[in-house]
């Protein structure tokens, strides 16, 4: 099992998490991490990282990099593979922040 599998057992659960909304800083939606098969890990590291630092900040983005571990190096080896991981690279280079907009299972 890989490092970012262990990671992902010590975060908080998502079940009651349909979706998770990036904003920008003018409020416009730039991605959608769903609760789905293939964003499950994703939604669980941007939840996270929201609780724990209020937004995805630049200190936020590097946390989740830590997270996602051998993910994070699979994706600066191959931009476009892991979008979620890009974006968190991006925003450290940019020293950028989104904000995020939880939409709950009901």
């Amino acid at each position: 099992m890989g490092q970012f599998a262990e990671n992902l057992k010590k975060l908080p659960g998502v079940s009651h998490v349909a979706e998770i909304k990036l904003l920008d800083a003018r409020g416009e939606v730039v991605a959608t991490i769903e609760n789905k098969s293939g964003s499950l890990g994703s939604l669980a590291v941007y939840n996270h990282l929201a609780q724990t630092y209020g937004a995805i900040t630049p200190d936020a983005a590097e946390k989740g990099l830590e997270i996602f571990a051998e993910h994070a190096d699979d994706a600066r080896s191959n931009p476009g593979k892991h979008p979620h991981i890009d974006r968190l690279l991006a925003l450290l280079e940019e020293k950028n922040t989104l904000r995020t907009k939880h939409v709950f299972a009901v």
